[in-house]
C-alpha cells in the first residue's frame, strides 16, 4: 500500500502521467474529516469499503462446479 501526504487541493494521479486513469484530489480537511474528490471514467467503479463489502457479500454464489475438460457429470 503506497502512503502519501497531500494538503488541501493536491492531487494524486493514477495511472500514466500523459493519460491517466483518474485523478484524486484533497478537497477539504476540516478536523478529523479528509474529503476527497475523485475523477474517473464512469466505466470504473469506485465504492467505500463498507459498500464494496456488501457488494461481495451479496454476489450469488455459483451453481454447480467446473469440472476438467473430458470429465461427464
Amino acid at each position: 500500500m503506497l502512503v502519501i501526504t497531500r494538503r488541501e487541493g493536491e492531487e494524486v494521479v493514477i495511472g500514466d502521467p500523459a493519460n491517466p486513469i483518474g485523478v484524486v484530489r484533497v478537497a477539504s480537511v476540516k478536523g478529523d474529516r479528509v474529503r476527497l474528490a475523485m475523477d474517473f471514467p464512469r466505466e470504473v467503479e469506485v465504492h467505500r469499503r463498507e459498500v464494496a463489502d456488501q457488494i461481495i457479500a451479496e454476489k450469488p454464489s455459483v451453481v454447480g462446479k467446473i469440472r476438467p475438460a473430458g470429465q461427464n457429470p
